[in-house]
């Protein structure tokens, strides 16, 4: 429930406790110092919360971050936000670390570079779900390898009653990177089915390879206790990020994880 939300319900500031909320930022291929920023700024300014930041300042593709060395790193907080781009990082043991903490009860948001992360065996054909290596995919809902050239991305919502995106208007970004579904578009959630679609991403690819139509949008609920997740590849460059469009669409993702919506 948003700040203004609560306040024409007539409950008064003080007495709702602010979600904590986790950002774990930073690694290869994008200017995660001033999104940490960005993201902490606009997600404050839209609901009742206070983010914590866990920044590495590594740009590479095996960023570390001090907090996962506890295995109690995410008890602190409501939810989790993903936004770490860490392709190498294969170490199976990391990886348990931070996806059991989500199939315990701990809710995620997982943004962009965060579906390239954590990926090990051959993640670049389709797995399915009891794979060794499938894990951080289980959790995520959907399998991603690779994208296509920086285009504008028209975005589709398709499940317009869904609460994250119901009354949000289809819009076009500028320049983004579409990523693909290994599993395809048809049949992205077939190793899946707990994962749920909400908006589909169309880009002009021309002459260049690439995918041109993917799954953008989803949640899905991971585990015995079927923890919420929600996910979006979308979010490269830091005018998207900045963007109230996307700021509201993952402010909505938030409140739904947390079940707040």
């Amino acid at each position: 429930m948003t700040c203004w939300a609560m306040a024409s319900l007539g409950f008064a500031q003080a007495e709702v406790k602010p979600l904590q909320v986790l950002l774990v930022i930073g690694g290869c291929c994008h200017d995660y110092g001033k999104q940490q920023f960005i993201l902490t700024e606009g997600i404050e300014a839209r609901v009742n919360c206070e983010v914590t930041i866990a920044y590495s300042d590594s740009s590479s593709t095996k960023p570390q971050f001090p907090i996962y060395q506890n295995p109690d790193w995410a008890k602190p907080y409501d939810v989790v936000i993903h936004n770490e781009c860490a392709a190498d990082i294969t170490d199976q043991k990391i990886i348990d670390n931070i996806v059991n903490a989500h199939k315990n009860g701990v809710p995620a948001v997982n943004l962009h570079c965060a579906m390239h992360s954590y990926r090990s065996g051959p993640y670049g054909k389709p797995m399915e779900p009891d794979a060794p290596e499938a894990d951080w995919f289980n959790m995520i809902g959907l399998q991603s390898s690779g994208h296509g050239p920086q285009k504008p991305i028209q975005v589709t919502y398709t499940a317009k009653n869904h609460p994250i995106v119901k009354g949000l208007e289809d819009w076009t970004t500028i320049n983004e990177e579409l990523y693909n579904n290994v599993h395809g578009i048809e049949g992205n959630f077939k190793n899946w089915p707990t994962a749920t679609p909400l908006a589909e991403g169309r880009q002009d690819a021309g002459d260049q390879p690439g995918v041109n139509h993917a799954c953008i949008v989803w949640v899905n609920e991971f585990g015995d206790k079927r923890t919420r997740i929600f996910s979006t590849t979308i979010g490269h460059n830091n005018e998207t990020v900045s963007d109230d469009r996307y700021l509201d669409l993952i402010t909505r993702g938030l409140l739904w994880v947390t079940g707040r919506e």
